[in-house]
């Protein structure tokens, strides 16, 4: 920052003792909220998920200790109570810690979890939000969120329950009537069971025709997108080889992603003025 910036804006002091549970969003460095920066440049300590892309870890203070806590399916992983004992343990011995996790610590991310065990070990903490994957990483595939005429509604989804199972059968009865009525579902994880899902989907009533997108990699350098229908996206996620992580968009709304996928001229603007 030079001597004309503006300076920033009071942010709360991030306190010896205290965590803080911040989102570092889908991937893209820029795409942090001042305060997960702010709170990067003060932690001692930085417990981070799978998730969060090396561009994000790069801007923790030198002497932060970095701390691996991912969990990836089928690989050996640490417990959800371990990662919260050690949160508890980097607490209690004075230092500020920074739980750092892809997206957002409240969707799909365990942080209600950790909020929990924080609570009830009486370690002080702030929540600090982040874009989760299901609204930023589809904005880097061209996909709105929303869109009048669209898409009037979203429903964020996971495809990995307790155990690695699917959601019930009813919940795919509402979610397919939500597809049907033009709402989007941003399924998270869903690469391990998509057959499955597709089928259930379309067990319910939704046509297989519905356009369908998988993401890999959303908002990071290694973002690659195969945009499709429902009932050929096993397939064709196969076949390109796409590897988690992938988000699924399922809804109309995918339709405009012809229109607006914007991400590759703006790589290639940055190429062209590059010095």
């Amino acid at each position: 920052m030079d001597a004309s910036s503006p300076p920033l804006p009071p942010l709360p002091a991030f306190r010896p003792g205290w965590v803080w549970l911040a989102g570092a969003g889908p991937g893209e460095p820029g795409l942090l909220t001042l305060l997960a920066f702010h709170a990067l440049k003060a932690a001692d300590a930085v417990v981070y998920d799978a998730l969060v892309d090396e561009s994000v870890l790069a801007l923790a203070r030198p002497e932060a200790e970095l701390v691996f806590a991912g969990k990836r399916g089928g690989r050996p992983s640490p417990s959800q109570g371990d990662i919260s004992g050690q949160l508890v343990a980097l607490a209690g011995a004075g230092r500020r810690v920074l739980r750092l996790k892809g997206g957002d610590p409240f969707v799909f991310g365990r942080g209600g979890e950790e909020a929990l065990a924080l609570a009830a070990a009486g370690v002080p903490f702030r929540v600090v939000p982040g874009i989760t994957a299901g609204i930023g990483g589809l904005a880097y595939a061209g996909i709105p969120a929303t869109h009048r005429g669209a898409g009037h509604a979203i429903a964020l989804v996971t495809a990995h329950m307790a155990g690695g199972s699917l959601p019930q059968e009813g919940d795919w009865q509402a979610l397919a009537a939500m597809a049907a009525a033009g709402m989007t579902l941003a399924i998270y994880m869903p690469l391990r069971h998509l057959d499955a899902i597709a089928a259930r989907l379309m067990a319910a009533g939704l046509d297989g025709a519905t356009p369908a997108a998988a993401i890999a990699g959303a908002a990071t350098r290694h973002q690659r997108v195969v945009e499709t229908r429902l009932d050929r996206a096993a397939h064709q996620v196969a076949a390109a080889g796409l590897a988690a992580p992938v988000i699924l968009a399922v809804g109309r709304i995918v339709a405009l992603r012809s229109r607006l996928d914007w991400l590759p001229a703006a790589i290639a603007g940055e190429r062209d003025s590059a010095p």
